[in-house]
């Protein structure tokens, strides 16, 4: 297979050079063993459902987990290079992307943004370090989006010791992960709160879930909780109400929407390439005006998504942005992939649902990029309260 085109004929308006010499250097290095080690081998493994837990450590040498987060054995980049990554993840292989979003943002972020110094200190490292790996329970079987304020997880405390009971389902790394951040409401006081789970404590179980049509290589399981017993020295001490956990998703909810960009990039680029080799009526269709204008579309979809996260990504390096900017990026950005990935397929033919051509990956992982972190119309709500400031979610 032929390498990817030219940078440029993605990052059409070169977002890139918004980063530091330093932190574009680390862009290059996560493009660079992307493409010899997890573009190989992602084909396998999405059509086997099984995760390559050879890459892993790849992302610790290059040091990916909690990129943003100062200290505790985390780089302390900005938002606009974590993205960046997180998109150049996602632009070779959407469930790569994501198992690092759970570990690094959803997992690592819960610890960072609602627990004490402590518990940083305990937790961390080992984790930035990928000696531990971390997974985020917050979605049950029957609440999704009404996450807010119908949890049926309950955790009931009994002296130092919090007895947790309940499901959680759709949640990623949890297969194989150490330690998963679980949400369940207290009975005492009806207020959601977070604790620290050893995965290998008794009463817990991840049964993986299959016969999924998207990100098939995220090993997303089915947890139950069987009076679990945590210490609450396990407990995120700043997580007091389902508002902490909010924050946590509202820095990874922008994540998502540079994922989602990266998945049209993903599914843009093998099209290009795509029309550069593939030969109809004895020449490239590349040269044809139809081909063109869906290539023409593919990018300006992709070169707005990429200002509007650049942007987003600079308000939270000054530590303004809000949930609003967070939905906004999401809801488009998703909208925006979704379309792109349909036109990729469509330049296509028939051989975009080939593997082998890459683009029907893209277009089945983009489906579940588009729901997870708040679908669209979750997000469109909160944007919506904004500007008007009525609240619509019933």
């Amino acid at each position: 297979m032929s390498t990817k085109p030219d940078i440029d004929t993605s990052d059409f308006y070169s977002f890139e050079h918004l980063l530091a010499d330093d932190d574009r250097a680390l862009l290059h290095a996560v493009r660079d063993w992307t493409t010899a080690d997890v573009a190989p081998i992602v084909n396998s493994h999405w059509e086997a459902a099984t995760f390559p837990f050879d890459v892993i450590p790849g992302f610790a040498k290059l040091g990916l987990g909690g990129l943003p987060y100062k200290g505790y054995g985390c780089r302390g980049s900005s938002f606009l290079l974590d993205g960046m990554v997180a998109m150049e993840l996602a632009r070779t292989d959407s469930s790569i992307a994501t198992f690092n979003g759970v570990h690094g943002g959803l997992a690592m972020g819960s610890i960072y943004l609602c627990g004490n110094d402590e518990q940083r200190e305990r937790f961390l490292p080992d984790m930035a370090r990928y000696d531990k790996i971390g997974a985020f329970g917050l979605t049950e079987p029957d609440v999704g989006s009404g996450a807010s304020g119908g949890l049926g997880t309950t955790a009931e405390r009994r002296g130092d010791t919090w007895i947790l009971n309940g499901q959680k389902k759709w949640i990623g790394n949890a297969t194989f992960s150490d330690l998963t951040i679980i949400w369940a409401k207290d009975v005492a006081d009806g207020q959601v709160k977070g604790f620290v789970v050893e995965n290998s404590s008794p009463g817990f179980t991840a049964e993986k879930q299959s016969h999924k049509i998207a990100l098939r290589i995220v090993q997303n399981a089915l947890i139950t909780l069987d009076n679990v017993e945590v210490p609450e020295e396990n407990r995120l001490q700043n997580a007091n109400s389902f508002k902490d956990s909010a924050e946590v998703l509202r820095v990874t909810r922008a994540g998502v929407a540079w994922m989602a960009i990266g998945c049209a990039r993903g599914a843009y680029e093998n099209a290009l390439r795509y029309a550069c080799e593939r030969e109809q009526f004895g020449r490239p269709i590349g040269s044809f005006q139809l081909v063109q204008d869906l290539l023409v579309r593919m990018l300006g979809n992709i070169t707005s998504s990429l200002a509007l996260c650049a942007r987003l990504s600079a308000l939270q390096d000054e530590g303004v942005a809000e949930d609003r900017h967070s939905s906004l990026a999401k809801a488009f950005c998703t909208v925006r992939m979704r379309e792109t990935v349909g036109w990729a397929r469509e330049l296509m033919g028939g051989n975009g649902i080939l593997l082998e051509h890459n683009v029907g990956r893209f277009v089945a992982d983009a489906e579940a990029i588009y729901s997870y972190e708040g679908t669209r119309e979750m997000n469109t709500l909160i944007v919506g309260r904004s500007l008007t400031g009525r609240g619509a979610f019933v």
